[in-house]
């Protein structure tokens, strides 16, 4: 696949769901958890122990059913390490233009993190597939909004502190998707379930997708 064909099958459904645990059994449990939810993109922190072990893994389980990708990808050698683990698209809490051009040498696509207008001209300028706010919960929907007002071509992913609640508020101001980690997965399989239907279903009424 192209990287503009990653980068649509990744926010797709306009959720990003962000693993990050304390072990591999762990994070492959949550995991578990949110594909059989309904989640068909997700994101395996690098903070999470042998996490490149559960992208490669994952990735392999699930085939072209959903998109695995790597977060908290900070350096070009974890980009590298990242894509050869099997990561779909790469994911940063900050701005290195290393990372970009690491992860479109090798098709990959890179959404990386911005908390400015200042940095999301620069990360466009760098040829970034889409941008992680972060952390959203520093600005508010309001604040997409009037960005995208003069930078309409942001595909803005809002996260940290985002919830199920306040998800389609996010993407109703412009957001193309949102990462959510806890707030989406805690709970069993079934109270996950229920959580994920609910949202993608008000999801699509925001941004008015019949």
């Amino acid at each position: 696949m192209y990287r503009w064909e990653i980068t649509r099958a990744a926010l797709e459904q306009r959720v990003v769901a962000i693993v990050r645990a304390d072990s591999y059994e762990r994070a492959t449990t949550l995991a578990d958890t949110l594909l059989r939810g309904g989640i068909t993109c997700l994101e395996i922190s690098l903070t999470t122990p042998f996490a490149l072990e559960a992208v490669g893994t994952l990735q392999r389980e699930t085939g072209d059913d959903a998109v695995i990708g790597a977060g908290t990808v900070l350096d070009a050698a974890a980009a590298r390490m990242a894509v050869d683990a099997g990561a779909r698209f790469l994911v940063s809490p900050s701005l290195d233009a290393e990372v970009i051009r690491t992860g479109h040498r090798y098709g990959v696509p890179v959404f990386p993190g911005v908390a400015t207008p200042g940095e999301i001209v620069t990360a466009l300028e760098l040829g970034a597939d889409a941008l992680k706010l972060f952390p959203a919960s520093a600005v508010s929907p309001g604040w997409v909004r009037d960005v995208r007002a003069a930078l309409p071509q942001a595909a803005l992913v809002p996260t940290g502190g985002v919830t199920p609640e306040a998800a389609p508020d996010w993407i109703a101001a412009g957001a193309v998707a949102c990462g959510m980690g806890a707030a989406l997965s805690e709970g069993d399989r079934t109270t996950v379930a229920k959580r994920v239907a609910r949202l993608l279903s008000r999801l699509e009424e925001a941004d008015g997708t019949p």
